[in-house]
């Protein structure tokens, strides 16, 4: 099983994904890298403050960002910054099985 490490500290968004399968929620943003030493994979929201400063200090592994489907800048600032993969906040709260499906393509097909 995938272990993924998450930085999404929202209550309501935090609801929506208890329960998905290797997921371990990381409280503190200043928790994440410890957190995430040793996961296959860090799923992080982009929107809070410091998140996107802290993608590169998770290398090398793969990160999954994700915001508003509106906020492109911050998006495209996610993939220069080095995720994998930055996607609107959608894709990954709508279902919890759009998650896993997220997940799925990304340990199958590595960083995209």
């Amino acid at each position: 099983m995938t272990r993924v490490v998450a930085f999404v500290p929202d209550l309501m968004d935090r609801s929506r994904l208890m329960g998905t399968p290797g997921l371990e929620l990381a409280d503190r943003l200043e928790d994440l890298q410890a957190a995430a030493t040793g996961a296959q994979l860090v799923l992080i929201d982009l929107s809070r403050p410091g998140a996107l400063e802290v993608v590169p200090s998770l290398a090398p592994t793969p990160v999954i960002g994700f915001a508003s489907h509106v906020d492109r800048d911050l998006l495209a600032a996610a993939r220069r910054a080095g995720c994998a993969r930055a996607v609107p906040r959608s894709t990954v709260l709508a279902r919890r099985d759009g998650l896993e499906r997220l997940l799925d393509d990304q340990s199958e097909d590595g960083p995209a």
